[in-house]
């Protein structure tokens, strides 16, 4: 795959004052002399596109470091903002929160110039790709906008380039932010192309990217009816289709899957991240900053569809085995190998085989005795390819922001939840849940709305766990309540015993872990201990910088 569309425009910055709504920025090029052909309008377009790369804490992407502050995910890093924020400690004040907030409206104000000055191209402009530009344009306005208003719920809603006389708005409520980039979805999909010409365009928006990301805040917001819709004519379409291999589509040979809509096109050199280095093992030469907790690796059910307090194939002292393929996709388990080497992080394992060597030998177990390797006991996997070995700080493994297998939940989720629970809804989930690689037992008809719903909600934690989504899901299904507060647990990391639990934990209808019946959960590693106020703590605050500047501004309830 070619990455050549996204370039870093230096000659078109259009986001570098420091009023964080992005007004109209004084170096900025004049819509005088600007945006006057193919090529200029071209050379915008890809502008509008650099704040998809927005890297943070040591070179790896925003989206992928949301799974720390969720309840499957967490950072080793105690002061991180992603902890904090998963703790209750953050603050308005908080650097990580300005520059996300900084980054998405740089990228909107990028779209709003264009979007106003488009129209001085157009006789100079192929008619496909002035038609083109416009639908990414709006398709990137209205993603960045889903993130803000995802993540600090009610946002100021500017649609136009505006000067700093201006720049005193107030917030728009939720509901209309949502309408705004609903339409602005709908409006995309009809200017975008289902596919694209020319691989040197991999990265681009297209019309599935539109609505596919449309089906995906309309569930997000109750919009059952428009997530069904926009869902439905992408599955009608046949473009896309689920990968047979599971793990593949976080590899390298997974790339051009007709599963992936969506993914940000990463280039060695220019655009590289660091995801094999901050969150791959210490044998495999990673730093180990970010895992997953112990709660995630419960959730998943074994092989024969039940949950591992039910099943009778789960043994404790091998919870790796018998267990729904996709846990083993996503995470490093103890007793595996990875990279070249056995993971193992019991307490006395303090050799372990590498297998890289011929023949393969004893070594160090750095997974044990570096005093910071993985405290949960557990690694991610997603992402981290050894064909980036040699250059673990410099990978161009693109990272997808949409797959096809969250629009068949996503519609499945939405007939769920309106009532409307047909045969196509069993469909979507079982072609999920029925992948070759995956395999697991259908779900079988006849399920009430309950039942349905518990099931829809476990099956997006199996499948996008590790992606980057967790947080969204538990926020509007309001489990975030129930699923935060508490103790983060790892591993238990004894020596002289099996560090593994005695018995299963019991597990709810949601797949979250209890373990107050677990005989030794006294063993468990506690990794942090969090709060969570619902009265507060289903929005971030806003920047402080910005309510300094924006006189206009209130600040979110209770921060």
């Amino acid at each position: 795959m070619r990455k050549n569309l996204i370039l870093i425009c230096v000659g078109f910055i259009l986001f570098a004052c420091d009023d964080f709504l992005q007004l109209s920025p004084l170096d900025k090029p004049s819509s005088e002399t600007f945006l006057r052909n193919q090529s200029e309008l071209l050379m915008a377009v890809n502008g509008c596109y650099n704040p998809l790369f927005y890297l943070i804490d040591g070179n790896v992407n925003f989206y992928i470091q949301l799974e720390a502050t969720t309840d499957i995910g967490t950072n080793r890093i105690s002061g991180a903002a992603p902890v904090a924020i998963a703790n209750g400690s953050i603050a308005s004040d908080n650097t990580w929160l300005l520059n996300a907030w900084k980054n998405y409206y740089g990228g909107i104000a990028s779209c709003n110039y264009l979007l106003d000055n488009i129209n001085h191209a157009k006789e100079q402009t192929e008619p496909k790709i002035y038609e083109r530009s416009e639908g990414e344009a709006r398709f990137l306005r209205a993603f960045y906008y889903a993130y803000l208003s995802e993540l600090w719920g009610d946002v100021p809603l500017i649609t136009n380039s505006i000067s700093i006389s201006e720049a005193q708005i107030p917030k728009s409520n939720k509901e209309n932010v949502t309408g705004f980039i609903l339409d602005e979805l709908e409006k995309a999909a009809e200017l975008l192309p289902w596919k694209l010409e020319n691989n040197s365009d991999a990265g681009r928006a297209t019309k599935g990217a539109a609505l596919a990301l449309h089906s995906r805040i309309a569930l997000y917001n109750g919009k059952w009816d428009k997530a069904i819709s926009s869902a439905k004519q992408l599955i009608d379409q046949g473009i896309y289709s689920l990968h047979d291999n599971y793990e593949d589509l976080f590899l390298y040979v997974g790339q051009e899957s007709k599963e992936i809509i969506f993914a940000i096109q990463y280039k060695k050199g220019e655009t590289a991240h660091e995801i094999p280095n901050r969150f791959n093992t210490r044998m495999g030469g990673g730093t180990t900053e970010r895992f997953p907790q112990q709660a995630l690796i419960d959730a998943y059910e074994c092989t024969d569809g039940k949950t591992i307090d039910r099943s009778p194939l789960y043994d404790p002292l091998h919870p790796e085995q018998n267990r729904d393929p996709r846990l083993g996709y996503t995470v490093v388990m103890p007793n595996s190998i990875f990279w070249g080497y056995q993971f193992e992080t019991h307490a006395d394992s303090t050799e372990c085989w590498n297998y890289n060597l011929t023949p393969p030998r004893r070594v160090v177990n750095n997974d044990v005795l570096n005093a910071y390797a993985t405290a949960s006991g557990y690694c991610w996997k997603k992402y981290i390819d050894p064909v980036d070995r040699l250059e673990i700080k410099n990978s161009d493994l693109n990272y997808s922001l949409i797959r096809y297998a969250e629009v068949l939940l996503n519609y499945a989720e939405a007939k769920i939840e309106k009532g409307d629970i047909d045969a196509s809804v069993y469909e979507c989930i079982n072609a999920v849940r029925g992948r070759e690689s995956v395999n697991m037992p259908p779900v079988s008809q006849g399920k009430n709305q309950a039942e349905m719903r518990s099931i829809i909600r476990k099956e997006r934690k199996y499948e996008l766990s590790g992606e980057g989504l967790r947080l969204f899901d538990i926020r509007r299904w309001k489990l975030a309540e129930e699923v935060m507060p508490g103790n983060v647990y790892g591993r238990p990391k004894i020596s002289g015993t099996s560090c593994w639990l005695n018995e299963p934990p019991s597990i709810d209808q949601w797949g979250t872990p209890n373990y107050e019946n677990v005989s030794n959960k006294t063993d468990l590693r506690i990794l942090d201990t969090r709060v969570f106020d619902k009265n507060k703590h289903y929005v971030w605050p806003i920047p402080k910088l910005e309510l300094d500047t924006n006189k206009e501004l209130v600040q979110n309830p209770n921060w």
